[in-house]
């Protein structure tokens, strides 16, 4: 335990900070579509996702020792890079949280470390071969691959359910949606709450706490899917909205297909130990099952703009991580107290923003537009 400095301590608070943003930020991945259909009720829903995030932390390690051990040097980091990419990484968790936009977490924790470690230690701090083996090739492959799967998934599943009773067919893939959102949250846990563990796992390993390579400690694993859980129970009420009637109008069908598609690609991946966004697999999958439908209206300025934001996420979380890193390491202790409160003012202004015009759990299907201007009405409450 000498190795647990204060700086440390910090460090692994922000992370398990990041990995509750991440939780509420993707709730929308897994229950959007179930929420869209009606096969749950909304904070039931959150629940389950909850509970089976925290499951799914247990279930697998390989793409926490990427994080850990593969796009940077773990030999080059210092905990005060690794507090300033987790900066970036929850500001623009936050920013697109307030808009609606279901932009990746993923990339946007790897942004602000790569922005961090390449300010902190150079360009040599990174290693930028295993950034785009693990890294760009799956966020380019998963959506698509997740996408022609849900396609053709829905297309089938139309088909074979022609001549049956609409109220049948509905009440039986709902019943299915239960399952297969059920087996994303699953999936979410084991993928996203990974990333987290590895960020506390290069902090122990940069404070010599661990030997290199180590893989998470049981109370890393612990923390890490707890936090994840409780965000995610919390409910990113803004992305729920966009995902789940922003993209496509969704039917039970093609919340299935989905599902189903964008459980198979994140399971594998995190069998494989590829770090891909789960934001992004889904919001594919999503996409396919509504191209997979006759005369399903596909809304494609929203999907410009989230494209537009998976694109801008990665330089953008490593820009404010980069100027984190060289404010934490000229600064020193002065530097982290600095860039500390600017993150929670900033944090604040968002917050305080997103009461203006709330998305909670009773609206979160009125409409497919976020808005962050405006009033809220009497009498409405916080939301997430």
């Amino acid at each position: 335990m000498d190795h647990i400095t204060f700086l440390v301590a910090v460090v692994i608070v922000t992370a398990l900070a990041f990995d509750f943003t991440n939780g509420f930020h993707d709730t929308a991945n897994a229950m959007a579509t179930s929420i869209a259909t009606g096969a749950l009720r909304p904070r039931t829903a959150v629940l389950i996702s909850g509970v089976l995030n925290v499951v799914g932390a247990f279930l697998s390690t390989e793409v926490a020792k990427t994080i850990s051990g593969g796009i940077v040097d773990d030999t080059l980091v210092t905990p005060g890079m690794i507090f300033a990419g987790l900066v970036g990484a929850i500001l623009w968790n936050l920013a697109t949280w307030l808009l609606g936009l279901p932009s990746s977490s993923s990339h946007a924790l790897f942004g602000g470390l790569i922005g961090a470690v390449w300010v902190g230690a150079g360009e040599h701090g990174v290693h930028f071969d295993k950034v785009v083996e693990k890294v760009l090739l799956p966020a380019v492959a998963s959506p698509l691959i997740a996408g022609v799967a849900a396609l053709i998934a829905t297309y089938l599943a139309y088909r074979i359910t022609a001549r049956a009773r609409q109220k049948t067919v509905t009440k039986g893939f709902r019943l299915g949606q239960i399952a297969s959102a059920s087996l994303v949250s699953l999936a979410h846990g084991t993928n996203d709450a990974q990333k987290t563990m590895g960020v506390i796992t290069l902090t122990l390993i940069s404070a010599g706490a661990l030997g290199h390579d180590a893989g998470p400690p049981l109370w890393v694993i612990a923390s890490a899917g707890l936090a994840i859980g409780l965000g995610t129970y919390l409910g990113g009420w803004r992305i729920i909205r966009t995902m789940g009637k922003g993209l496509t109008d969704i039917q039970s069908p093609q919340g299935f297909a989905a599902e189903a598609a964008s459980t198979t690609v994140i399971l594998t991946s995190a069998h494989l130990g590829f770090a891909l966004s789960t934001t992004q697999v889904c919001s594919g999958g999503i996409l396919g099952a509504g191209l997979g439908r006759r005369l399903a209206e596909v809304r494609w300025g929203t999907a410009g703009r989230m494209v537009v934001a998976w694109l801008v996420t990665l330089p953008a979380a490593a820009l404010v991580g980069g100027l984190s890193a060289s404010v934490v390491t000229h600064g020193g202790n002065f530097g982290i107290v600095v860039i500390a409160l600017l993150a929670l003012a900033v944090a604040t202004f968002i917050v305080v923003m997103s009461r203006r015009n709330p998305v909670h759990a009773s609206n979160v299907n009125e409409t497919h537009e976020v808005s962050v201007r405006g009033t809220a009405p009497a009498g409405v409450g916080t939301a997430a």
